[in-house]
C-alpha cells in the first residue's frame, strides 16, 4: 500500500490564496435542481432493482455543459469552484433516495400507512445528521488520510472538473503561463468526455435498448452444484475498479467467491437430501436456485460479517477520529475568531463546531418528540450512537471502494439488528414497535449514505481547492430540497400501482370489530370511480385467516378490500383487468424481514453469527474484514467487474512503473502519478457515462413502458446477444472492447530522461 501523503505537502488545483467566484446563486440553484432530478431517478431505480448510481460525476458533467451553453448566450463562464458547488449540492438527492427507498417501503410491507410527514421528516433529519456528523471528521478522513483513502468517485469528479477548467480557473491555478497547459487540458478533456460518451452509449445500448445481456452468468452442476459466476458488464463498475486498484478490488471479489463458490454450494450439498425446509427458508433447498439460497441464508451471513467488519474498522479509526473530535471541541472553546480573522486558510474552513453541536442536538430533540416517527428517547439515542458509528464506517468504506459499492443496506441491517435486540431486551415486541425500529434504521441509513456522499464531495473539493464550509452549506441545501420532493414522489409511485383487491379474492369471510378502528379512508385512483364509500382501516399484522396487510372494513366489521400497495404488492391487475406497475423494493423487503424476525423472535441468529466468525477469522489472518464482508454481502456480479478493473490497473501500473520517467520516483510518487494518469481519466468518463445512463434507463422503463416491453420482446426472440444459448459468452464481447480500450489508453509512452 502506498504511503500516506502528508497534508502539508499537498497543493490543491486552486490555491487557498485565490479569489474566485464560488457559492454563487446560479451554482447553488442549478445544483439543487439537478439533485432533485437525480434523486427522483435514483428513487425509481432503488425501488425497482435495489441499486442506485453515484450522482456527483454526472451532475458535474451536466453542470459544465449547461454553464458553457449559457456562456454562448452571453452569461459569464463558470469557475471550477462554482462547478464544485453545483455538483456538491446535486449529489445529495441520490444518497437520500437510496436511504428512503431501502427503508420506508418496509412500513407498507409490514402493514402500516406510509405517511408523507414521516417520509419527509426521516429524509430531512437523516440527511442533515449525516452531513453534520461528517463535518468534524473531514480533517481525519479527507486530509490526514489523503494518500490512503482514494474516494474513487470524488477523485474522478475532481479530474472531470479540472479537465473542463475555464481560462480564469487555469490562470488561478498557475497554468496560464505554461504554453502546453491548454493542450494538456484539452487532451485530458478529450479522454474524459470520450469515456463519458462511450460509457453513456454503452449502458443505454446494453440495458435500455437490450443490446446484450447485462449480467452474464454461469451456474455449475455437480460436483459444485449451485455454484455460479456472474459479472455485471457495466462501464461504471469497471471504472471504479480501476480507480480503487487491485488490492481492495481483489479482497472484495474474494468475498463474492466465498459466497457463490463455497457457501451456496455447501448449503446446496447438505440440503439436497432434506425433505423439509430449513428456516428461515420457506422451500426445500433442493428446489432452490443460487439466488434463492443467497436470499434465504447468505444475506444474513453477509450482514453479520459487515456489522463486525464495521465495528473493527471503527475501533481502528478511533485514535484519528478522537484527534479530529478533540480539535473540533478545542475550536468550539476558542470560538470562531481565528476563522473570521483569516488565520485559517480558506481551504481549511469548516462550519463552526458549535453549530454542528447545536444542529445535532436539535435533530435529536425533533426525533424524540415528532409524533409521525413514533419515537422515544431511547430510539433517539440509538440514532445518535449508530449514526456516528456507521457514518464513520461509511466514510472510510466510501474512501476505499467508492459509493457505488458501499453496502449502506448492510449497515442498515446491522442497525436494525442491534436496535431490535435492544427493544427485545426491553420487552418491546409486537407490531406497535415496528415503526419505531424502522424509523431508527431509516434515519441511520440516510445519515450514513449522505455521510459517504459528503465525503466524496469534500474529497473533490480538497483536490480542486474548494472552501469546505461552502461545500457543507451547499450539500445541506441540496439535502433539504431533495427530502421535500422525494417523499411525495415515493407516495405517488406507490399510489399509481396500488390495487384494492375485493375481499372475495383473498378472505371472503374475514371480519373484525369495527368499533376498535379509529382510522378511516376511501379508495384512491381509478377504482374510486366505482366505489366512493368511506371505510375503516385495519392494519392486520398476522397471517391468520388471511395475509397480513392493510384492509378496508365496513361499519359491520366485514372486510371489503385488501389494499395491495404498488411497492412490493402481489396483484398486478385491477378488478377491471387493467395492469399496473409494481416495484419489488428488494432491500426494503429484507428490512421488514429483520424487524419481524427479531421482534417476533424469528431471526436466524446462527447465520448472523457465522458472518461474525468469518470477519473474526479474517482479522486474525491480517486481512481487512470489511472489504471482504462487503464482497460476501454483495452479489458476485457486482464485485467481479471491480476485480476486472483492478487487474487492468495492476497490469498498467506494472508496465508504466518500468518506464524511464518513473525510475527515480518513490512509491508515493508513483501512486500519485498513477492517480493522474490517462487510465484514471478514462475511468472517470466511464463512471460518469454509466451513471448518467441510469436516468435514461429509468425513463424508458418507468414511462415508455410499451416501448421497453417491445424492445425486450424483440430482443428475447431475435437477439442472440441478449437471449439464447450463447448470450452469456457473446455479451462479454462488447465488455472486452471497453476493457481493452481502458488498458490501451492507460499505457504511457516511454520518455527518455536526459
Amino acid at each position: 500500500m502506498a504511503k500516506e501523503m502528508s497534508p502539508s505537502t499537498f497543493k490543491p488545483y486552486i490555491p487557498a490564496s485565490a479569489n474566485l467566484p464560488e457559492m454563487t446563486p446560479r451554482a447553488l440553484i442549478m445544483g439543487v435542481i439537478l439533485g432533485m432530478i437525480f434523486g427522483a431517478s435514483s428513487l425509481y431505480l432503488v425501488l425497482k432493482v435495489g441499486l442506485t448510481v453515484s450522482a456527483s460525476i454526472p451532475v458535474s458533467v451536466i453542470a459544465i455543459t449547461l454553464f458553457r451553453l449559457f456562456n454562448k448566450f452571453g452569461a459569464k463562464d463558470s469557475t471550477i469552484l462554482e462547478n464544485s458547488i453545483t455538483q456538491t449540492a446535486g449529489s445529495a438527492g441520490e444518497s437520500l433516495a437510496f436511504g428512503l427507498g431501502v427503508t420506508m417501503p418496509a412500513i407498507m410491507i409490514l402493514g402500516f400507512d406510509l405517511e408523507i410527514s414521516r417520509v419527509m421528516l426521516v429524509g430531512c433529519l437523516g440527511g442533515l445528521l449525516g452531513i453534520l456528523l461528517m463535518i468534524p471528521m473531514r480533517r481525519t478522513m479527507i486530509v490526514e488520510n489523503h494518500g490512503a483513502l482514494k474516494y474513487p468517485e470524488g477523485t474522478a469528479c475532481a479530474e472531470v472538473l479540472k479537465a473542463a477548467a475555464t481560462d480564469s480557473s487555469r490562470e488561478a491555478a498557475g497554468e496560464a503561463s505554461d504554453p502546453h497547459a491548454q493542450d494538456d487540458a484539452n487532451k485530458r478533456a478529450r479522454i474524459i468526455f470520450s469515456g463519458f460518451g462511450l460509457g453513456l452509449l454503452y449502458k443505454i445500448a446494453n440495458v435500455a435498448l437490450k443490446g446484450w445481456k447485462d449480467t452474464p452468468e454461469t451456474v455449475f452442476g455437480p460436483p459444485l452444484a449451485s455454484g455460479s459466476i456472474g459479472a455485471e458488464v457495466s462501464p461504471e463498475l469497471l471504472g471504479v475498479g480501476y480507480i480503487i486498484g487491485p488490492r481492495i478490488a481483489s479482497v472484495m471479489a474474494a468475498g463474492g467467491v466465498m459466497s457463490y463458490l463455497l457457501l451456496i454450494p455447501i448449503i446446496k450439498f447438505f440440503g439436497d437430501a432434506l425433505s423439509v425446509p430449513v428456516s428461515p427458508g420457506t422451500m426445500l433447498i433442493k428446489d432452490m436456485s443460487p439466488h434463492d439460497i443467497r436470499s434465504a441464508y447468505v444475506l444474513y451471513i453477509g450482514a453479520g460479517a459487515v456489522a463486525t467488519g464495521g465495528l473493527v474498522s471503527l475501533v481502528r479509526a478511533m485514535p484519528t477520529i478522537w484527534r479530529s473530535m478533540s480539535a473540533g471541541i478545542s475550536g468550539l472553546k476558542k470560538g470562531a475568531d481565528s476563522i473570521t480573522s483569516g488565520a485559517v486558510l480558506r481551504t481549511d474552513q469548516d462550519i463552526p463546531m458549535k453549530w454542528v453541536v447545536i444542529g445535532a442536538l436539535a435533530i435529536i430533540a425533533i426525533i424524540t418528540f415528532a409524533a409521525p416517527l413514533h419515537m422515544n428517547l431511547l430510539g433517539a439515542l440509538l440514532i445518535l450512537v449508530f449514526g456516528f458509528l456507521f457514518s464513520t464506517v461509511s466514510s472510510r468504506l466510501t474512501g476505499e471502494i467508492g459509493s457505488s459499492s458501499n453496502p449502506i443496506s448492510g449497515m442498515t441491517v446491522a442497525t436494525l439488528l442491534f436496535t431490535c435486540l435492544v427493544f427485545l431486551l426491553m420487552g418491546w415486541t409486537g407490531g406497535k414497535y415496528y415503526v419505531t425500529a424502522l424509523s431508527v434504521g431509516a434515519i441511520v441509513c440516510i445519515a450514513c449514505s449522505n455521510a459517504g456522499t459528503t465525503s466524496q464531495d469534500l474529497k473533490t473539493g480538497f483536490l480542486v481547492g474548494s472552501t469546505p464550509k461552502l461545500q457543507q452549506y451547499a450539500i445541506l441545501a441540496g439535502a433539504l430540497s431533495s427530502a421535500l420532493i422525494l417523499g411525495p414522489i415515493l407516495l405517488k409511485l406507490n399510489d399509481a400501482g396500488t390495487v384494492y383487491v375485493p375481499a372475495a379474492q383473498v378472505a371472503p369471510t374475514l371480519t373484525t370489530d369495527a368499533s376498535t378502528l379509529t382510522e378511516t379512508a376511501q379508495l384512491q385512483g381509478p377504482q374510486a370511480e366505482q366505489d366512493n364509500a368511506t371505510y375503516h382501516v385495519w392494519h392486520k399484522n398476522d397471517a391468520v385467516g388471511a395475509p397480513a396487510g392493510k384492509y378496508l372494513v365496513n361499519d359491520a366489521g366485514k372486510v371489503a378490500y385488501l389494499v395491495d400497495p404498488g411497492i412490493n404488492g402481489a396483484y398486478k391487475q385491477r378488478p377491471d383487468g387493467t395492469s399496473v406497475t409494481k416495484y419489488d423494493a428488494p432491500k426494503a423487503v429484507l428490512m421488514s424481514y429483520i424487524i419481524k424476525g427479531i421482534l417476533d423472535r424469528q431471526l436466524p441468529w446462527t447465520l448472523v453469527l457465522f458472518g461474525v466468525m468469518i470477519a473474526v477469522v479474517l482479522e486474525m489472518a491480517g486481512i481487512p474484514s470489511l472489504a471482504f464482508a462487503v464482497g460476501v454481502y454483495l452479489p458476485l456480479s457486482s464485485s467481479a467487474p471491480l476485480f476486472v478493473g483492478g487487474m487492468i490497473r495492476w497490469l498498467v501500473d506494472r508496465r508504466n512503473n518500468k518506464l524511464d520517467q518513473y525510475k527515480n520516483l518513490n512509491e508515493e510518487e508513483m501512486q500519485a502519478a498513477g492517480d493522474r494518469s490517462s487510465g484514471v481519466l478514462l475511468s472517470s468518463g466511464y463512471i460518469a457515462g454509466g451513471a448518467l445512463a441510469g436516468i435514461v434507463i429509468a425513463f424508458t422503463a418507468g414511462i415508455l413502458t410499451d416501448f421497453d416491453k417491445a424492445i425486450g420482446d424483440w430482443s428475447t426472440a431475435h437477439n442472440p446477444f441478449f437471449e439464447g444459448a450463447h448470450a452469456d459468452g457473446l455479451s462479454l464481447i462488447p465488455y472486452a472492447v471497453i476493457a481493452i480500450l481502458l488498458y490501451w489508453v492507460a499505457r504511457e509512452k516511454n520518455m527518455k530522461q536526459p
